[in-house]
């Protein structure tokens, strides 16, 4: 069975599908990092961000390893590395890069194949798993998306103030939303979750509900 959650920037898709995947005993792929450890590698190695053939070649000869918590390049754990704001800022002309996402896709794909899995992203049940058999959009308001990425970020020291990270958010919320390939859609077929008013457990008990309500259909 395949979970596949979307949803906007700074939504805390990541840390509440990582608990989703071990409340249900699902594995859990985190699809953003790996567009970030792409991001990484590119400005760590100098690859020309504008270059095509140059990234595509960089992906092919890159070593991921993906657990439910970590992410490994090579024999480094770049788990916190590819959260700076160099990093947000550049993983754009990833994203936007077709052969890039073509890759990517395709190895996400493979690591679904043969079991359970909880997967997140921006495209996971429309372009990546169209035919995943749990569908859901998480978003929040871009207040408090902000404030969230505000707290993480100080907590780490990033000098960063709140309007600085609103108003990257909101440039990035408009790129995700045009992006011609891989942008952010909600699928017809997802079940929407608002978690503004919702703390970090009760988002996942709600998404819980949803996957066990799937899983009981399935079966009848």
């Amino acid at each position: 069975m395949i979970v596949a959650i979307d949803g906007p920037a700074g939504a805390g898709k990541s840390s509440v599908a990582r608990a989703l995947a071990r409340r249900l005993n699902f594995r859990f792929l985190d699809t953003g990092a790996m567009y970030r450890a792409v991001t990484l590698a590119a400005l760590q190695r100098q690859v020309p961000l504008d270059d095509s053939y140059a990234l595509a070649e960089l992906v092919r000869s890159l070593k991921l390893r993906l657990t439910d918590d970590e992410i490994w390049l090579d024999d480094t754990n770049i788990s916190d590395l590819i959260r700076t704001p160099e990093v947000t800022r550049n993983i754009k002309h990833i994203a936007d890069n077709l052969q890039v996402r073509a890759q990517l896709s395709a190895l996400q794909r493979n690591i679904a194949e043969g079991g359970c899995i909880v997967t997140e992203g921006r495209d996971q049940g429309t372009a990546v798993f169209p035919q995943a058999e749990c569908k859901i959009f998480l978003t929040a308001s871009p207040e408090e998306r902000a404030r969230r990425r505000y707290e993480e970020l100080r907590s780490r020291g990033t000098p960063l103030t709140y309007d600085d990270i609103l108003a990257q958010q909101s440039e990035r919320d408009q790129q995700d939303a045009e992006r011609p390939v891989g942008g952010l859609r909600q699928a017809e077929d997802a079940c929407v979750v608002v978690s503004d008013e919702l703390t970090p457990a009760q988002v996942v008990d709600r998404m819980e509900e949803i996957v066990r309500e799937r899983i009981a259909l399935m079966k009848s």
